[in-house]
C-alpha cells in the first residue's frame, strides 16, 4: 500500500504531527504500513488453503493430488550471512498430479508446469489445463518456487526472477524422478506461459539433457525491454532490496543473465514459441526479440506470433473454442517428443477432458 494511503490512519493516533518530530511520524507510519503487509500475506495464505481444497474437488475426479514440500538451492542474497540458518536449502512446495487409475507399472511422460507473475502461485485458474494434460495420460508437477504468493513473508522475499527459482522448477523435476519410479526420465517436457514461460526457457537452456521439449506461451523474454515499457509499481518489484536491489541502467548485466532473449544461444532442446500481437502483459516486441535472437545463433525451433487473438496475454488459455484449437497444436508438439498414452485430437475431446 502507498505510504499516502495510510495517512489518514495515522491521524487517529493520539499524536498529531505537530508534536511529533519528521522521524516519529515516520516510524509510526511504517509501523502502519508493516502491519498492512503482514496482513496482506495472511490473507494470501488463506486464500491458498482454500484454492488447495478447489484443486482437490476440481481434479479428484480425474487424477490423484499430492502436495509435497522439497528444496531448491540456498538464497542466492542473504540478508545476514551469519545469522542462524543462513546458506540452508530453500523449502517449498509442489502439485503433483497422476492420472487416476493409472497403472504404476507402465512407464509414463511428465511436464514440469511452472505458474506465471512476479510473486503470484498455481492457482486452480489452470484447473481446465491440469484436465486436460492428465486426460493424456501425463503425470504433472507444478512447483510453487521461491517468490510465489500465499506462504509468507519469508517466502515472497525469497524472490530470484530468472534466478535460482528455475533451479527450484528442475529440482520438482527430480523430485517426480526420484519418487514417482513409473515415470520416464527421458520423457520430461516442460510448459509454461508468461513468467512461466520465462522458466520454461531458462530451464531447457540450463539444463538441455533434461528435458526432451518445451512450450513456452507468451514468455517473457527481455527483462530490459520489460522494465521499459512498464511502470514504477512493477519495476519496484525487481529494485526491492530483498531481490535485484538495482535497477536496469545500474546493473544491465544483471537482467540480461535473467532474460531468455540474452541467453538464446543456449537452446538445445526442441522448442515451441507462441505469442499474441494484441498482448496486453507480455509486448510481442519481446518475444519477437527472443525469436531474433534464437535465428541469430542458428536455432532451429518452432513459433507463431498470432495476429490480435481475442484474450490477448491469455489468448491461447481461455474456454474458448479458438483457445482450445490452439491448445490441440501445443499439445501436439509435446505428443512428438514425449508420446502420451493418450492424444487429445480434436476439440471435443479437449472440451470433455477440460471440463467436467
Amino acid at each position: 500500500m502507498h505510504r499516502l494511503a495510510v495517512l489518514a490512519l495515522i491521524a487517529v493516533l493520539p499524536l498529531t504531527a505537530a508534536a511529533q518530530s519528521n522521524t516519529d511520524l515516520d516510524a509510526k507510519l511504517d509501523k502502519v504500513l508493516g502491519a498492512f503487509e503482514s496482513l496482506d500475506h495472511r490473507l494470501d495464505a488463506l486464500q491458498k488453503q482454500v484454492d488447495d481444497g478447489l484443486w482437490f474437488d476440481r481434479l479428484g475426479d480425474v487424477a490423484t493430488v499430492e502436495k509435497v514440500r522439497l528444496w531448491g538451492p540456498p538464497k542466492w542474497k542473504e540478508e545476514s550471512p551469519t545469522a542462524i540458518g543462513a546458506g540452508n536449502p530453500v523449502k517449498f512446495w509442489a502439485y503433483v498430479f497422476v492420472p487416476r487409475g493409472h497403472d504404476r507399472k507402465t512407464s509414463t511422460p511428465l511436464l514440469v508446469f511452472p505458474h506465471g507473475g512476479v510473486h503470484s502461485d498455481f492457482s486452480t485458474y489452470y484447473t481446465h489445463i491440469v484436465r486436460e494434460m492428465v486426460a493424456q495420460g501425463y503425470v504433472v508437477v507444478a512447483p510453487e518456487y521461491r517468490g510465489s504468493t500465499g506462504y509468507g513473508r519469508g517466502t515472497y522475499e525469497s524472490i530470484d526472477y530468472g534466478g535460482l527459482e528455475v533451479e527450484d522448477v528442475h529440482a520438482s523435476r527430480a523430485y517426480v524422478l526420484e519418487n514417482y519410479p513409473f515415470v520416464d526420465d527421458d520423457r520430461v517436457g516442460m510448459i509454461g506461459w508468461s513468467h512461466g514461460g520465462l522458466i520454461s526457457l531458462m530451464n531447457v537452456f540450463e539444463h538441455p539433457d533434461d528435458y526432451a521439449c518445451a512450450y513456452a506461451g507468451v514468455p517473457v523474454s527481455d527483462l530490459i525491454a520489460r522494465l521499459g515499457y512498464l511502470d514504477d509499481e512493477y519495476r519496484d518489484l525487481y529494485r526491492a532490496d530483498f531481490h535485484i536491489g538495482q535497477d536496469v541502467h545500474e546493473n544491465i548485466e544483471e537482467y540480461k543473465r535473467r532474460s531468455p532473449a540474452w541467453n538464446a544461444e543456449k537452446l538445445k532442446t526442441p522448442l515451441l514459441v507462441f505469442t499474441n500481437t494484441s498482448d496486453e502483459d507480455v509486448n510481442v516486441l519481446e518475444v519477437e526479440h527472443l525469436i531474433q535472437a534464437l535465428k541469430a545463433e542458428g536455432k532451429e525451433f518452432e513459433y507463431e506470433i498470432f495476429e490480435d487473438v481475442p484474450g490477448g496475454h491469455s489468448f491461447d488459455r481461455l474456454d474458448t473454442r479458438q483457445a482450445q484449437e490452439i491448445r490441440l497444436r501445443v499439445y501436439g508438439f509435446l505428443a512428438k517428443y514425449l508420446k502420451p498414452p493418450h492424444r487429445l485430437e480434436s476439440v471435443e475431446q479437449l472440451h470433455s477432458a477440460g471440463y467436467r
